[in-house]
């Protein structure tokens, strides 16, 4: 889906905020940041380094400086995050800068398609082409929760907020993608039927997930032209699927989705799980959404472990690059980006250790990208 009429503007210099943030974040994004640049078809490119992140607020006390938020809201067109470490236990004062820069940045949807082609290892043998649109602002990441003593002990507790207002537009959303899709494969010839998925869990939890199911069939309902609508979404279907069983078809069956649309904490869940078919995190791309503004960030962690080892696998961080790029409107070195990444994983021969068979390192899968390109 190609939303923005920035590539309109492709003799200016585009300038991109980089916040490599913690861990492997540091390494990926330079990776990203080389692939963009030598993409074909790419306008005069400029990088804004930015703060963000765990070992940022073990410095300086904060993990989202008001001046990268700035940065990002004043003078930049795009932007890629790397990774952050956030602990699991609470730290005084910590607050994930990403969930924070989704919310500054009004950033409501966060994209993350899985396909690609099938590698030796993987669990699934056919091709795989889906992806989850997973609203980014409310749900159980609203991070209103208690703690208090009770009369058999602590007893936690944590608000879930579902509004209408977020899950219509998170709903169009995904329907927009799926009608981008159902033409693209319209064009080509393909006879793949395209359908939204509205994962939810409404028989248990009626009224939060019962709205947000609702919210999103709406809009597909006001859309027909029997409800006086404008019959956009005539191509694309609408199912539904209760999430726990979702998990369960995902691995058994994941050719029966298309277009997946979650409240965020499903939606998190679903999709890190769905890295599995595609055969590792480190192949998982997304991008965080607004109606303006895009913002890349590989689906993986910051992997501690392997952090400044050049074992990193970059590929999710450079097929994120390409995918803000193709929201921003520059479908040619986006498009360029995601088959010369296609074609070294197919080729096998430069695979980070995370993948079967894989020893090559960070800095050798990135110059096999670039000579694919």
């Amino acid at each position: 889906m190609r939303i923005s009429t920035m590539a309109q503007q492709a003799t200016r210099t585009l300038r991109i905020g980089m916040v490599p943030a913690d861990g492997i974040g540091r390494e990926v994004l330079p990776a990203a940041q080389r692939v963009m640049t030598a993409a074909p078809g790419i306008p005069p490119l400029e990088f804004v380094h930015l703060d963000a992140g765990f070992e940022y607020f073990q410095q300086h006390g904060t993990s989202l400086p008001q001046a990268t938020i700035e940065t990002l809201k004043g003078s930049c067109d795009g932007a890629m995050f790397g990774s952050v470490s956030s602990p699991s236990h609470k730290v005084e004062g910590y607050t994930s800068p990403i969930v924070r820069l989704r919310k500054e940045l009004n950033l409501y949807a966060n994209i993350r398609p899985v396909t690609g082609p099938v590698l030796p290892g993987s669990i699934y043998t056919k091709p795989v082409d889906m992806v989850t649109i997973r609203e980014n602002t409310e749900c159980l990441y609203v991070k209103q929760e208690s703690l208090e003593d009770g009369p058999d002990g602590k007893v936690a507790r944590a608000v879930r907020l579902i509004t209408e207002k977020a899950s219509t537009r998170i709903g169009r959303k995904a329907l927009e993608i799926a009608r981008a899709r159902a033409a693209l494969r319209n064009e080509t010839g393909s006879t793949t039927p395209t359908k939204v998925t509205i994962c939810h869990k409404s028989n248990v939890l009626s009224v939060t997930d019962g709205l947000f199911r609702t919210s999103v069939r709406s809009v597909y309902d006001a859309d027909k032209p029997e409800n006086g609508g404008e019959g956009r979404y005539a191509r694309v279907g609408l199912d539904e699927q209760l999430v726990d069983s979702m998990v369960y078809r995902m691995f058994r069956e994941p050719e029966v989705f298309d277009v997946i649309v979650a409240p965020n904490l499903y939606g998190d869940i679903i999709s890190d799980g769905a890295a599995a078919l595609a055969g590792s995190l480190g192949l998982v791309s997304s991008v965080n959404a607004s109606d303006d503004f895009f913002m890349g960030e590989p689906v993986h962690g910051s992997a501690p472990d392997i952090a400044g080892q050049d074992k990193a696998n970059p590929i999710a961080s450079i097929r994120s690059a390409a995918l803000m790029l193709e929201y921003m409107g520059f479908s040619e070195p986006a498009l360029a980006i995601y088959k010369a990444v296609d074609e070294v994983l197919m080729d096998g021969k430069t695979l980070t250790p995370d993948l079967p068979g894989g020893t090559a390192t960070t800095s050798q899968v990135v110059d096999a990208v670039l000579n694919a390109l």
